[in-house]
């Protein structure tokens, strides 16, 4: 899978929209983004049967670009996640 063409986040609406080359659009919100982070320790406790939940008004503060994906910085200070394009695009 590519990357996407445009990477918008919208802090007011907890929002972040990729479009990729082919026109489509997707929308995940910043509280499912969290809930679903890939790092280790999230995974491990998804892995033991606890749920990561967002903190209410959770917020994206930081985005970083990793070619094959990006780094989620959270307001909950939460920075471990670097979520690859193609995972990105199975949440939406």
């Amino acid at each position: 899978m590519k990357w996407p063409s445009e990477v918008r986040l919208d802090r007011g609406a907890r929002v972040l929209t990729l479009r990729w080359p082919d026109g489509n659009e997707l929308t995940i919100g910043h509280a499912q983004l969290r809930e679903a982070c890939p790092c280790a320790e999230c995974r491990r406790l998804r892995l033991g049967g606890d749920v990561v939940r967002a903190a209410q008004g959770l917020t994206v503060t930081d985005l970083q670009s990793m070619g094959y994906g990006m780094q989620i910085v959270f307001s909950d200070g939460h920075a471990r996640g670097i979520y690859p394009w193609t995972y990105l695009a199975q949440l939406a």
